[in-house]
């Protein structure tokens, strides 16, 4: 549980961190006044006042939020540092930054990740690489590094046999023959039935071959990756959005319970998910939804077509709407959380 609660705050803590970072070096790089950095929400446990900017540490690590003057017209007092008072493309910059730290944070990450650990390329061999904690396989005893050489009596010569044998045995009792440091041993293996995945699943993963990039290396390989994955997102989402893929939502009791399951492999794991995860809020910011950083972009795109700013009903009703889908959203993801997590399901 503690592993949990302190995976979430450095995960939660780090995409904030720099999704904030980029709203606040571009609005003082457009020569707006920002008023305070915070990160996390609630009462402050602590600030630090710098120059015009209070830098400030809130008692609820799960967001954060940079606070720019002049945000709402009618109560800026920052005059021409006012953000209403910058022109369209200014405040465009502002607003598309916060989403870009969370595209760039992946690759710094990816690049430390690649130099650091290596480059891992899935094996074939039927060995068996990271036991999941508390999943079938850690149950009966298997460890990372287990040697598979008989299931249920079918032989297992490459990764693909382990699958197809757990595929074809459902949940039924397994028993696995394998060797582990060169020695002959033997347990019972159950698998478990996952509904999100629609098949039996019992907690591992196949082992892999590592190799170590070069600095240059490793830097192409981060953007690739990078992209790879946008792309992938982005094709799942449509996917999603067009009722062509499975619509699945968590909130952030389902985020930081995977993020708890996810550190328990490993800190380079930790670090990994939440790569995915930044790429993940940095996508669904840009949505043009009002509330979220995309609203904005569309609002000010619209602000360029028609030449003046919406006006303040229709920016307040937009916003309203926004945040009330953004709080349905919500509810229905951590509904599908506790259902999930308390009740197996």
């Amino acid at each position: 549980m503690l592993l949990t609660v302190l995976a979430s705050i450095f995960v939660f803590g780090m995409l904030v961190l720099f999704h904030e970072l980029g709203h606040f070096f571009m609005a003082k790089a457009m020569g707006m006044r920002v008023d305070e950095f915070a990160i996390g929400f609630g009462p402050r446990l602590c600030s630090y006042t710098y120059g015009e900017t209070v830098y400030s540490l809130r008692a609820v690590p799960l967001g954060g939020f940079t606070d720019i003057a002049g945000m709402d017209p009618e109560e800026n007092d920052a005059g021409e540092r006012g953000y209403c008072a910058k022109p369209a493309w200014k405040r465009m910059m502002a607003i598309v930054a916060g989403p870009l730290m969370n595209f760039i944070l992946p690759v710094v990450i990816f690049f430390g990740l690649f130099l650091a650990v290596g480059v891992s390329t899935p094996s074939d061999r039927p060995e068996l690489g990271d036991i999941l904690p508390d999943k079938p396989a850690a149950a009966a005893g298997l460890k990372k590094g287990d040697v598979i050489e008989r299931m249920n009596g079918k032989g297992t010569e490459k990764w693909e046999d382990i699958v197809n044998i757990i595929l074809q045995e459902g949940e039924r009792p397994i028993k696995v023959e394998f060797r582990r440091d060169g020695l002959p041993q033997v347990t019972t293996l159950i698998p478990v039935y996952d509904k999100s995945a629609e098949r039996p699943l019992v907690g591992i993963t196949s082992s892999s071959d590592f190799r170590q990039p070069g600095f240059f290396e490793a830097i192409g390989l981060a953007f690739y990756k990078t992209g790879y994955i946008i792309y992938k997102m982005i094709e799942g989402l449509w996917g999603m959005l067009t009722g062509s893929a499975k619509a699945e939502l968590a909130g952030p009791l389902g985020v930081a319970q995977m993020a708890g399951e996810v550190a328990q492999i490993g800190f380079a794991a930790l670090l990994n998910f939440a790569a995915l995860l930044s790429l993940n809020l940095g996508i669904l910011n840009l949505l043009p939804v009002p509330a979220l950083d995309g609203g904005h972009l569309l609002h000010l795109a619209i602000e360029k077509l028609r030449g003046k700013p919406l006006g303040t009903k229709a920016l307040y009703y937009t916003q309203m709407a926004g945040i009330t889908l953004l709080v349905m959203l919500m509810l229905f993801a951590t509904k599908n959380d506790i259902v999930r997590i308390f009740f197996g399901s």
